[in-house]
């Protein structure tokens, strides 16, 4: 999954929920679910998710929309071998970005 954020220190919920096109109530969710997700909060209790987060935020999204993992199925994944699990997201990431490559290439053609 690509996800389309500008480069900057902290992201808002909205910002987050709209690069993944998913509801900000699911990014609430999967905050409390997984522990991996650790937004900071500003003076007004606003959540700033990091880079760090929108990486854990991908895995996340890729194990569980993408690959069909339930939610136990996506925390003991990431909890028996994260190493793996993020190590195999990147490959698929560029495979991806790849693929994408080539067939706008094929449509220019």
């Amino acid at each position: 999954m690509h996800v389309d954020l500008p480069e900057k220190r902290y992201y808002k919920i909205g910002e987050v929920a709209k690069a993944f096109d998913v509801n900000t109530s699911l990014i609430r969710f999967w905050e409390k679910e997984f522990d991996i997700i650790k937004p900071k909060k500003n003076a007004k209790g606003n959540r700033l998710f990091t880079a760090d987060d929108i990486v854990n935020f991908k895995l996340i999204f890729s194990l569980v929309k993408e690959r069909g993992f339930t939610l136990e199925g996506a925390k003991q994944k990431l909890k028996k071998n994260p190493d793996s699990t993020i190590y195999n997201h990147e490959i698929i990431s560029r495979l991806e970005t790849v693929k994408a490559a080539l067939t706008e290439i094929k449509n220019q053609l």
